[in-house]
């Protein structure tokens, strides 16, 4: 590391505090070791400040929208309120709704149901299924991964230049990727989509995290993030932006809360009268404790201060990828290059190793919790793997087709909250593995590498 590096981090802040912090965990070598919790990407673990505001509601919860009663008048205020706080955090437009959903999934799923008929869509292969997958109802039109984020925008330009101009359109694409953690042009796409009169959706459960995020700034028409992923993981998700296309749709469940009128007929139906606000797609009893777990994030992250929780992901994220660097055997996949810009996600292959096999080394013998597999972005590992091949019938090799390679990487992911002895202990840890190999024996269970027993 070099000098700079080390003088930078003397002036960095500390880590959030988060829940899990102190939690230890047996290593199948003996003792016990403290969790080092490296799959933010996957789910964050709370912030203290959202725990403990959590608890401090607790006892007054009652139901929202519903009730004439103190608690149920206290948390249909609290449900509001929390969403104003998260349009704030996210520099909404004036006339922009914001709907609380599950997660990121559900936000674009919503959205997919609400596209205006002979909508056709627009999204890179190198998409999170969340948004790759939601538009199958649609005409949807699968842009390659490109090298280099010029040629994402070139490559966007490109095909909305062939489409049918006078159609409705929308271009789906992620802030921050799940599999390489790089940043992705997000203004420029923004600005091509409208310049050929097509709108925009952000995916930004990775973005969100780690770096502020405006509607406005970046100009695009919906965003959609998850609490579980931005230190609030109680169930619920957001999508916020234009309210056209949302006003014009039927809701996204029909039920309590997003009919406003229900009257019968003479011929025995009924006759709805649907809600314009947010309360149109938010149909059932609110998750209050998930949208106000949501606000209390928001809010901590914007008082501790992006600029200086950017500053301290990126002296990590250093950390991790000169340390990684010094080992032969490992090679960290990019799209962009080793250079791009990308918050605290890296994923990489170990040459000799199955990735399954090599995680679960680094969970039973270190304590270190990563990822493994395809991360819920099979075409892009693919991509991005194609030339790797990986041993087959090795422990917790994934499935394979006849003649086809068991494909599947590693992933490292940290933020906020992550102390630097995680980090360390980390590279420490794939630098031993690699060069001594593992100390314990493993057998595939359940399609999981396990360590085995006896």
């Amino acid at each position: 590391m070099s000098v700079s590096t080390v003088a930078a981090s003397r002036t960095l802040c500390a880590p959030l505090p988060v829940l899990g912090r102190d939690v230890t965990v047996p290593l199948v070598t003996g003792g016990e070791v403290a969790y080092a919790a490296l799959d933010y990407a996957a789910s964050a673990p709370a912030l203290q400040r959202v725990w403990d505001d959590v608890a401090a509601y607790a006892p007054y919860y009652g139901s929202v929208h519903r009730g004439a009663g103190y608690l149920s008048q206290l948390s249909t205020d609290l449900f509001e309120n929390a969403r104003r706080t998260v349009t704030e955090f996210l520099d909404c437009r004036p006339d922009d709704q914001l709907i609380f959903t599950r997660s990121t999934t559900d936000s674009l799923n919503l959205l997919a149901a609400a596209l205006p008929a002979d909508c056709q869509v627009f999204v890179f292969e190198t998409e999170h299924h969340a948004s790759l997958l939601p538009w199958q109802d649609a005409r949807v039109s699968y842009l390659d991964a490109p090298r280099t984020p010029r040629q994402a925008v070139e490559t966007l330009e490109r095909a909305l230049a062939e489409r049918d101009p006078h159609g409705p359109a929308l271009v789906c694409v992620t802030g921050a990727s799940n599999v390489t953690g790089e940043l992705w042009p997000v203004r420029e796409l923004a600005a091509a989509a409208h310049a050929h009169g097509a709108r925009i959706v952000l995916d930004a459960a990775q973005l969100a995290p780690h770096h502020p995020v405006s509607v406005r700034d970046l100009d695009v028409d919906w965003i959609a993030f998850s609490g579980h992923k931005l230190y609030a993981p109680f169930g619920s998700g957001v999508l916020a932006g234009r309210a056209d296309w949302l006003v014009a749709a039927d809701p996204y469940l029909a039920g309590g809360g997003a009919s406003r009128k229900v009257t019968r007929r003479e011929d025995g139906g009924v006759d709805v009268e649907w809600h314009e606000s947010a309360a149109r797609h938010e149909a059932g009893s609110p998750n209050v404790i998930g949208a106000y777990s949501i606000a209390s994030a928001c809010k901590a992250l914007t008082e501790a201060g992006f600029d200086t929780l950017v500053a301290r992901e990126r002296y990590l994220i250093e950390k991790v990828k000169s340390g990684l660097a010094e080992i032969p055997e490992v090679r960290v996949l990019s799209l962009f290059g080793d250079d791009a810009p990308r918050v605290g996600v890296i994923s990489f292959v170990v040459e000799g190793w199955n990735s399954s096999h090599f995680a679960a080394a680094l969970s039973a013998e270190y304590g270190i919790g990563v990822r493994d597999g395809l991360f819920c972005a099979h075409p892009l590992v693919r991509t991005l793997l194609g030339s790797d091949p990986q041993t087959q019938g090795e422990c917790g090799a994934p499935d394979a087709a006849p003649g086809e390679k068991s494909l599947n990487a590693i992933r490292v992911s940290f933020g906020a909250g992550t102390p630097d002895e995680h980090v360390d202990r980390f590279v420490t840890a794939v630098r031993e593995l690699v060069t001594q190999g593992a100390k314990w024996r493993y057998r595939t269970e359940d399609g999981r590498c396990v360590p085995a027993v006896g």
